[in-house]
């Protein structure tokens, strides 16, 4: 009898193995997605404050702006996050105000395929000359 019951139990480790991948696997891979969307905000939104700071700086312009987050959105993650970015002059309790905005598509595991649209901006008070 205990032959028998040997030959029963065998590949019960790897049927195991499988069904526990199949709830790991997608685990992982969402927690990578996740990540990979927090860390693309979290550069844009920095880049835009930067070229919203850099922009209202005397003797700049919102062009320098655009050009400074697309420098800044390069240099840390991708260029081809910099396509979509924006500069506008409003006011803002009577203070003209810089706002840069870069939008973005972050691709699932940056592989490709449906994206996570993303939209930061960043604000600074123009200085006066």
């Amino acid at each position: 009898m205990p032959l028998l019951r040997r030959r029963s139990c065998r590949g019960a480790a790897i049927v195991d193995f499988v069904l526990v991948l199949v709830v790991l696997v997608p685990l992982v891979l969402g927690i990578l997605q996740v990540s990979l969307v927090l860390l693309v905000r979290n550069t844009l939104a920095s880049a835009a404050s930067e070229g919203a700071r850099y922009a209202a700086t005397a003797g700049r312009g919102e062009g320098d702006g655009i050009a400074r987050t697309r420098s800044q959105i390069d240099g840390a993650v991708s260029g081809r996050f910099a396509q979509d970015v924006t500069a506008r002059t409003v006011l803002v309790d009577g203070a003209p105000t810089v706002v840069v905005t870069v939008r973005a598509t972050v691709p699932a595991l940056g592989l490709g395929g449906p994206g996570v649209g993303i939209e930061v901006a960043g604000h600074a008070v123009e200085e006066e000359q």
